[in-house]
């Protein structure tokens, strides 16, 4: 557990756990993050299938055949994901994403948008974006605090049930396997998404983080 250095850690503790614990009315609200880098890998030998008394296995070595990263947005309401993959993570492949998500938001409804600090996230081309759109709002986490961001419990899950044992010869086979992870998400496994600590709670346990420390 890291402990944020961010000066306004409570206030953006307090405005993103209020999205998640009491979100406005007429208003639709999303956890968006990128994550990159992801490996297309291919073992060197096939695994071995499950069967009764014996796990299923996979070589401990592997082929690169290269990488990608997913955009995600998660829906709170109702744990839905809009996904686009890109080769790349600038602020002209994250503004593409936003206007993506622009395209699919219900017309006269407000559109708060949870993000983390990432660089590209906050250039001029992006400001001049949501200054031009006033329903949008921005709410950035804490620096050092991705645990506040709702769409990572998302990737952990793509992580587990689509990647760890995944097989991936090449990098096209790894983003159509990624877009039918998010098809398969929406039309079976999605569900709203339920935040359980308040911000209060949340503030006394870091404090008590804090004072622990040895320096």
């Amino acid at each position: 557990f890291k402990v944020s250095n961010d000066p306004h850690f409570a206030e953006k503790v307090v405005d993103i756990v209020g999205l998640y614990m009491n979100p406005p009315s007429n208003a639709v609200v999303l956890s968006v993050d990128e994550k990159t880098q992801i490996q297309a890998l291919d073992r060197t030998q096939p695994g071995l299938p499950l069967s009764p008394g014996r796990i299923g296995s996979r070589t401990h070595d592997y082929k690169r055949h290269g990488t990608t990263s997913l955009y995600a947005a998660f829906n709170i309401l109702t744990g839905r994901i809009m996904g686009k993959v890109a080769a790349r993570t600038r602020a002209k492949e994250f503004l593409s994403f936003l206007r993506q998500i622009d395209r699919r938001h219900p017309k006269g409804k407000d559109l708060h948008i949870i993000l983390d600090n990432h660089s590209a996230h906050k250039t001029k081309e992006i400001r001049d974006w949501l200054e031009a759109r006033p329903y949008v709002h921005f709410h950035f986490t804490p620096t050092s605090a991705s645990w506040l961001n709702a769409v990572e419990g998302w990737f952990a899950q793509l992580e587990r049930r689509a990647l760890y044992r995944g097989v991936f010869t090449s990098v096209p086979e790894l983003k159509a396997a990624l877009m039918d992870f998010i098809e398969v998400h929406n039309r079976a496994l999605a569900k709203p998404f339920k935040w359980t600590k308040d911000a209060k709670t949340i503030l006394a346990a870091v404090d008590r983080a804090r004072d622990a420390l040895p320096f």
